[in-house]
C-alpha cells in the first residue's frame, strides 16, 4: 500500500501573522530548503464579497483548485491560504488580481450587480497584498541560507465541454504540468531534471506520472515575484495537477488517486534536498 513520506523529526505548527491571520498562516519551522504553497486551494469568503456574489457556489468551487492543500502538505514547510481566489487570486499580478467583470474569470457572471464596486476592490487587494507581505518576511530568512525550492501546488480542468464528454486529450494534458517559464534554466536546470525525472520514476511513490514541462501552463505570478525576488537563489516549480484526483463537475473525491498525487510529490523531495545541495 501506497503511504504518504512524513518527517517524524519535525513536528509540524502553525503561525499567523499579525492582522492577517485569517488570510494566510505557515505550517512547520520553515528551517529546511523545500517549501510549499497552495494558494488557490481555498474556498472563504470575507463577509461583504460573499454578499454581493451571485456565482453558483459549484461553479466557484469547479474553479478553484480544491484539496491542492492536501497534495502540498507532504512538505513539512507550507503557507496556508482560506480564501478563494474569487476574492483575490494571489497568482495574478496586482493588477489583474481581482475579478471585476466576466472577461476577466472565464465569462463567469460573479457579482449581483454586474461589475465588483470599488470598495469592494480595494478590500480583495489588501487580502492580496496581506499574502506577499506576511509571506516576504519568511522567503527572505530562507534565502539568506542559500538556494532553496518554492513547490507552487495548483490544479486544472480537462472536462470543460461538459460533464458527458469526453476529457480533453491526453497527449496535451499532461498529469502533472510543471511550469518553468521564468526560472533560471542555467543554474537551476539539473535539479528540474531531477525532479522530472522522480515523477516519472516507476519505482518511487506510487508509480510513474505523466509530468511534463511547460505543456500549458509555465507558471505565472508567484513564480515571477520569486524568480525576481531572489535571483539565482529561488526556484519556483509551478505545478498543475490534473484533476483526474476529483470529478470537476460534481465535485466528488477520489481518495486513492489524491493519494497517488501527493505519493508522487512527496518522492521527489529527497531529490530535492539532494540537489539544492549540490548547489549550496
Amino acid at each position: 500500500m501506497c503511504t504518504v513520506a512524513r518527517d517524524s523529526g519535525r513536528q509540524a505548527t502553525m503561525t499567523t501573522s499579525g492582522g492577517t491571520s485569517d488570510a494566510v498562516a505557515f505550517v512547520g519551522d520553515w528551517s529546511g530548503p523545500v517549501v510549499a504553497t497552495s494558494v488557490h486551494a481555498g474556498h472563504e469568503l470575507r463577509p461583504d464579497i460573499a454578499a454581493a456574489m451571485v456565482l453558483d457556489e459549484t461553479e466557484r468551487f469547479r474553479e478553484e483548485d480544491p484539496h491542492t492543500d492536501r497534495i502540498a502538505a507532504v512538505v513539512p514547510d507550507r503557507v496556508v491560504t482560506t480564501r478563494s481566489r474569487f476574492e483575490a487570486d494571489l497568482n495574478r499580478p496586482r493588477r489583474e488580481a481581482v475579478y471585476r467583470r466576466p472577461e476577466d474569470c472565464w465569462g463567469l457572471e460573479v457579482w449581483r450587480d454586474g461589475v465588483l464596486s470599488d470598495e469592494l476592490f480595494e478590500g480583495s487587494l489588501e487580502t492580496y497584498d496581506a499574502f506577499y507581505d506576511a509571506l516576504a518576511p519568511r522567503l527572505d530568512a530562507l534565502a539568506e541560507r542559500g538556494p532553496f525550492v518554492l513547490l507552487d501546488v495548483h490544479s486544472y480542468n480537462h472536462r470543460r465541454d461538459g460533464a458527458g464528454a469526453p476529457p480533453a486529450p491526453a497527449s496535451d494534458n499532461p498529469e502533472v504540468n510543471v511550469g518553468t517559464g521564468s526560472l533560471d534554466h542555467d543554474l537551476f536546470g539539473p535539479l528540474v531534471e531531477r525532479f522530472m525525472g522522480d515523477l516519472r520514476d516507476a519505482s518511487l511513490g506510487c508509480g510513474p506520472l505523466d509530468a511534463r514541462e511547460n505543456v500549458a501552463f509555465e507558471g505565472r505570478n508567484l513564480a515571477w515575484w520569486v524568480h525576481d525576488r531572489y535571483p539565482r537563489v529561488g526556484c519556483v516549480l509551478a505545478l498543475e495537477f490534473k484533476k483526474t484526483f476529483m470529478d470537476e463537475w460534481s465535485g466528488e473525491l477520489d481518495e486513492e488517486r489524491l493519494r497517488h498525487a501527493q505519493e508522487g510529490l512527496a518522492a521527489t523531495l529527497p531529490g530535492l534536498h539532494e540537489e539544492l545541495g549540490r548547489l549550496r
